[in-house]
């Protein structure tokens, strides 16, 4: 899963804004956004270029953490 909804809102930008830096249709970033769809590696460090951070900031782990 990614977090693109959470850092677009806290920077203040619009997806329509990203859309348009990627060169995307707002259906693809918005399916981004709301994780109906995840974007390929390559895109993932485009927007995080873009957004200015680094891309492990974009990404949710899926892997639970176990007690020992």
């Amino acid at each position: 899963m990614n977090r693109i909804k959470e850092v677009l809102e806290q920077k203040g930008i619009k997806q329509t804004w990203l859309a348009v830096k990627l060169g995307k249709s707002y259906n693809m970033v918005n399916a981004y956004a709301q994780n109906r769809q995840q974007p390929r590696l390559e895109t993932l460090m485009e927007i995080a270029y873009i957004l200015d951070i680094d891309v492990k900031e974009l990404l949710v782990s899926n892997k639970r953490e176990q007690n020992n």
